[in-house]
């Protein structure tokens, strides 16, 4: 039985993310607002696939600081890591799940549990559903916590602490871990760390939810690079950095058999001619392989790239404005047609159509007001 789940899990992951018949054109947006206060927390919009109309988000639950957050292949429950220390001098650096609502979307907290250090950053499950882990900034470690039944947090099965500093005097003085994700097998998990200049690589078990370092246990990136999120090739066979303060994104490839990262690329997010400062943030590929974005803060923009199909390596094609400041996140609708990207910096969200022949963006409608947005996430309306 477990190794026929093995088998599944990625089917069933990739189900859940399939594109959308045409019918089904009406999906929910949430947004979380990265702050904290009375009417601030998690809203939620509608987004037409037809049309690429946003409507105007709607205050659906305080939460405290929701940062990065995912929403479950089954569509009914919602995780976020709350990216604060304190809240009302009470510890606040957890992990929350909620409950969705099928007719409305509307979200129900069922529980939260400590994130096992300060300022929780980033938040991903396991291909079999089974489990959160997250990725603590402040503190340098990650964490995996299980998952009940009824989708709300269970124990912690595995806690991780990094240790050390790299080159900037300001920002590397000690471990920052900044995302965690699952590698497609189920078997890994890559860590980013700004401070250390590394990209981790955990042995991971499906079962228990444990964690053992890799050998060889992580990617040494080019310091002061400051490595922020990472992401796979649809074809598992590359993996994609994007570093936060060197505003460059480094390209992998991976050996999924050991767990392995081979560096064979890195290139630059801003245009060569660019004098002003900057930070990069998010980085997504396209569900068709080809195409490959990142977010720049400073110069305000998504950097766009191609795939090379036979080798993996990137090609500048593009700048586009976000028409706002410090985009955050982005992510591409079910669809791949369209981008929603959050500007964290000017409290607005815009929409991007995607020419999935070039991968070049162009705006769609007019930004809606969002305050402080961090992340959006779709999911279609029952």
């Amino acid at each position: 039985m477990l190794k026929l789940r093995r088998h599944l899990a990625p089917l069933l992951v990739a189900a859940a993310f399939a594109p959308l018949p045409a019918a089904a054109v009406d999906l929910l947006v949430y947004f979380g607002t990265h702050s904290t206060g009375p009417g601030l927390g998690f809203s939620i919009a509608h987004f037409d696939t037809a049309t690429g109309v946003l409507t105007t988000p709607r205050f659906d639950v305080e939460a405290v600081a929701p940062a990065f957050f995912v929403i479950h292949p089954d569509g009914r429950h919602l995780y976020t890591c709350n990216s604060i220390d304190t809240v009302h001098g009470q510890p606040g650096a957890t992990v929350s799940a909620y409950a969705i609502e099928p007719k409305t979307g509307h979200l129900t907290l069922l529980n939260q549990q400590p994130a096992g250090g300060s300022d929780p950053s980033y938040v991903c499950l396991d291909h079999t559903g089974r489990h959160v882990l997250v990725a603590n900034y402040q503190a340098g470690n990650i964490a995996v916590l299980a998952l009940k039944p009824d989708g709300s947090l269970g124990e912690r099965t595995a806690f991780a602490q990094h240790t050390g500093s790299s080159v900037d005097p300001k920002r590397q003085t000690h471990a920052y871990a900044h995302s965690i994700i699952i590698d497609p097998t189920n078997r890994f998990v890559l860590v980013a760390d700004l401070g250390l200049d590394r990209l981790f690589v955990y042995r991971f078990d499906e079962k228990d939810g444990s964690l053992q370092p890799n050998d060889p246990p992580f990617a040494t990136i080019r310091p002061g690079s400051g490595p922020r999120h990472v992401k796979f090739h649809p074809n598992g066979r590359w993996v994609y950095l994007i570093n936060e303060m060197g505003c460059t994104v480094t390209a992998f490839h991976w050996d999924s058999a050991h767990g392995a990262l081979t560096e064979f690329q890195t290139v630059s997010t801003l245009p060569a001619d660019f004098k002003g400062t900057n930070t990069c943030a998010e980085i997504v590929v396209h569900p068709n392989g080809r195409f490959l974005y990142g977010s720049n803060r400073g110069h305000d923009s998504l950097a766009v790239f191609t795939i090379d199909p036979d080798t993996g390596r990137l090609a500048p094609l593009e700048h586009v404005s976000t028409q706002g400041k410090s985009p955050r996140n982005f992510a591409f609708d079910p669809t791949g047609k369209w981008i929603i990207c959050t500007n964290h910096g000017s409290d607005n969200a815009v929409v991007f159509r995607v020419d999935e022949a070039t991968g070049r963006l162009t705006p769609a409608g007019q930004p809606v007001s969002v305050p402080s947005p961090f992340c959006a996430r779709f999911l279609p309306v029952p």
